[in-house]
């Protein structure tokens, strides 16, 4: 039995912090190159594990050393790894991140091996879906596998977390409808809702009324709010109070959070309060995976 089961992208971070962020045709000189585990998939696999949940992580990764540094960070987080599959002869994800001054950032993803994970892959692992209290899923795997999860969750009755992300202009309604909850940050919130000019609270009821079953917004340093099925106002979660070193993978840990509170029985608000304070955790570290917190350093 899992708590989480991960459906989706491992990468490696190449990540370099600069004074200012160079415009076009610029020039700018940054730190040292930072090399770390990544991926949004195998980011809310390590956020997940390392609160204690029995999470399993599906993906594909390079047979290269970047494939090797992504299945060693998730062993550490304590991510079962038996569904990590090596696609020989093909690189391993990579995402190119700059951090400003502000500790907030911009991203390039290369796909890589990521882009080879399957309909296929996903029926295989079919066991593992039934077996696991909640699946999580996100956009940096072909869609047609995204679809292919929802679609064997359903058969089992396995609860979906959808992180819509990388935000595409129109999310898919058989994907909208398995969405319990859609996790959305402001950016997915008003591009998906399609209300850019309205509030966080108009985006998730808009985002439920075109399908998904609950949605949370999160919003930043602000906190988040959660719109359970069938009520008429969300529930808002207050920030927690921290000084922001890096942003990276920031909505990851509380994704992951939330996925694994949810497997634990907790009600959509009580995860959101959780996943709230494990994402303020997260950004007073560099990183991605390694700035995600255990429950021992929560407390």
């Amino acid at each position: 039995m899992y708590d989480v089961l991960v459906i989706g992208s491992a990468n490696v971070d190449l990540m370099v912090r600069v004074g200012r962020r160079p415009g076009p045709g610029e020039t700018v000189t940054g730190s040292d190159l930072v090399e770390s585990a990544g991926g949004k998939g195998a980011n809310q696999a390590a956020a997940a594990a390392r609160l204690g949940a029995r999470t399993a992580l599906l993906a594909r990764v390079g047979d290269d050393d970047f494939g090797r540094l992504v299945w060693d960070a998730q062993r550490v987080a304590g991510t079962r790894l038996g569904h990590v599959l090596v696609e020989k002869g093909a690189r391993t994800g990579t995402a190119m991140i700059v951090v400003g001054p502000d500790g907030d950032n911009t991203i390039v993803v290369s796909p890589g091996a990521n882009a080879h994970l399957t309909p296929e892959d996903v029926r295989a692992a079919r066991e593992a879906v039934a077996a696991s209290a909640v699946v999580s899923l996100q956009l940096e795997v072909p869609p047609r596998t995204v679809r292919a999860a929802v679609d064997v969750a359903a058969e089992s009755g396995t609860r979906v977390v959808l992180n819509p992300s990388p935000a595409p202009d129109a999310l898919d309604a058989r994907l909208l409808s398995a969405a319990d909850p859609l996790v959305v940050n402001e950016h997915e919130a008003r591009l998906l809702s399609g209300r850019a000019d309205g509030s966080p609270t108009e985006w998730a009821r808009a985002l439920r009324e075109r399908g998904a079953r609950s949605v949370v917004v999160t919003l930043g340093g602000e906190g988040a709010l959660a719109l359970e099925a069938g009520a008429d106002a969300p529930v808002v979660v207050p920030g927690v109070a921290v000084e922001v070193v890096d942003t990276t993978g920031a909505g990851d840990a509380f994704t992951g959070a939330l996925a694994a509170r949810l497997a634990r029985g907790a009600s959509l608000p009580e995860a959101v309060r959780f996943a709230v304070r494990v994402g303020a955790a997260a950004v007073t570290r560099q990183g991605a995976q390694s700035s995600y917190p255990t429950m021992a350093e929560l407390a």
